[in-house]
């Protein structure tokens, strides 16, 4: 483990050296999630996300920005099946919160717009608020999403927009719904360095 730290450490040291540009710099935005499965009720829900990003500028047109942001999904069961998971959890709102880490290609077609396109890793910090009956977590504690959105870029201020689909089902009771989220991710970036 000792050596595979190593190993990225030197990677990471060697691509911000190589670097054209180097920023550090904070997010905060609105987070519309929605989980889609037959157990939930359909439409987005309010949440939030806040963190921040590392902007890797390769070249002038394509870069790397590795983010680390935590959010809130919200939602609601709501089932007509007459299974027990179901009967345990109808109605019941779930407010989740994830820790994610988007690793996304910086695509730069002009000096104001930049494209992103990208794997995030998410992880569930409050699974043990989502026991549903004798201590059976509901969903999983991690969740694989493709993400896809568009920055406009304002000297250090940007403006972003993007969506994530869930890619992993996140569903931890043991029945045939798969559980996927989805997100419309909306904010404000500010380059701090």
């Amino acid at each position: 483990m000792k050596k595979l730290s190593l190993v990225v450490a030197i990677i990471c040291s060697a691509v911000i050296v190589n670097a054209q540009g180097f920023h550090i710099g904070a997010k905060a935005g609105a987070n519309l999630g929605k989980i889609e499965g037959q157990s939930f009720k359909e439409g987005y829900n309010l949440g939030y996300q806040l963190g921040g990003f590392l902007q890797l500028n390769l070249s002038k047109s394509i870069g790397l920005q590795p983010e680390v942001l935590f959010g809130q999904t919200n939602t609601t069961f709501e089932t007509s099946t007459s299974a027990t998971y179901a009967n345990a959890l109808n109605g019941q709102k779930k407010d989740l919160k994830y820790l994610s880490i988007p690793v996304l290609l910086a695509i730069n077609p002009g000096k104001m717009v930049t494209i992103h396109l990208g794997p995030q890793y998410s992880i569930l910090l409050n699974n043990h608020e989502t026991v549903y009956q004798n201590g059976q977590q509901a969903f999983k504690s991690g969740d694989l999403s493709a993400v896809a959105g568009l920055q406009l870029n304002f000297s250090a201020l940007h403006i972003y927009g993007r969506y994530n689909v869930g890619l992993s089902n996140i569903n931890d009771v043991a029945n045939s719904d798969k559980w996927k989220n989805q997100q419309i991710q909306l904010g404000l970036g500010l380059k701090l360095l």
